[in-house]
């Protein structure tokens, strides 16, 4: 396993800028907000184009804030330091309860490749051949397709906010030619929203598309200056099993040390060893059962 040398940099003023005009323009016709949806998710869909910005992770770490979002539309207190606690900090034989089982679908939905399969996997209680016609039911643009998924999902089965959010998403990513679920519509999208029908609907999905690629491109831009920071470190680490944590650490919006492929006194050395080096964060402020991320 090989890593970037820190001499060899990687230059990421090659990653496009979200134009300005895009961040500040005020649009309230459906064809205004849609225009300018359209071009925020072109300009999403060129940086993650680029090689320098790991994928897994920016999904990884949108899976978070989708979960965070749909517990929020649940009414729960638990935001995200609650939804990683409840998945990184499981025992053998534990049950994650209702926020983890969120954080686990969206997960899931994001992680492996889109497909009817993958998608049972993270919506296990919904057959997939509803899954199958619940997507069917998305016409049109890639955007229009999305809302008419989460309104058919929701029109059948009011309660099924996730499902619904979930297939929106998964609708998208069919519509734009991407091979994994990118959580986009639930970080943006406000409770209200949820209950809205038809151009309704589609205004409040153009205006979370537009808010959730700006915030994908800026984190895409910050992962990818973060991972370049980490694999221009790794050659510094002599332990054993530190190549292999790197790239956990490269795929997922936190770890704790127990996770890694290391004695547990090792694992929790290396992780405040990459700390030292600026390489990874301690999520948590604690001084016991920390999570680490980039």
């Amino acid at each position: 396993m090989t890593f970037a040398r820190p001499d060899h940099a990687i230059d990421l003023d090659t990653l496009p800028r979200m134009p300005a005009w895009v961040i500040s323009a005020r649009a309230e016709t459906l064809e205004d907000i849609a225009f300018l949806s359209g071009a925020a998710l072109t300009h999403l869909h060129l940086v993650l184009g680029h090689e320098e910005v790991p994928q897994t992770l920016l999904r990884d770490r949108f899976a978070l804030r989708a979960a965070a979002a749909c517990v929020a539309f649940s009414g729960r207190p638990e935001r995200e330091a609650e939804l990683r606690d409840a998945i990184h900090l499981l025992r053998p034989g534990d049950l994650p309860g209702p926020v983890g089982e969120t954080y686990l679908a969206w997960r899931r939905a994001a992680e492996r490749r889109m497909s009817i399969k993958a998608l049972g996997r993270a919506l296990p209680t919904i057959d997939p051949g509803q899954i199958a016609a619940w997507l069917d039911a998305g016409k049109g643009a890639p955007v229009t397709r999305a809302a008419m998924v989460l309104e058919a999902v929701l029109r059948e089965a009011p309660r099924a906010d996730i499902a619904g959010l979930i297939l929106a998403d998964a609708a998208l990513t069919q519509a734009l030619g991407w091979d994994h679920v990118v959580p986009l519509l639930a970080p943006a999208l406000k409770r209200a929203d949820l209950r809205k029908h038809g151009e309704d609907l589609r205004l409040a999905c153009h205006r979370a598309l537009i808010a959730s690629a700006v915030e994908a491109v800026r984190l895409a831009a910050d992962l990818a200056r973060r991972a370049a920071h980490l694999k221009a470190v790794a050659p510094k680490l002599r332990a054993k099993g530190a190549g292999v944590a790197v790239e956990m650490f490269l795929t997922r919006d936190a770890m704790a040390p127990s996770a890694l492929p290391l004695p547990d006194r090792a694992a929790r050395r290396l992780c405040d060893r990459l700390v030292d080096l600026g390489a990874v964060r301690e999520l948590t402020g604690r001084d016991t059962f920390r999570l680490y991320g980039v």
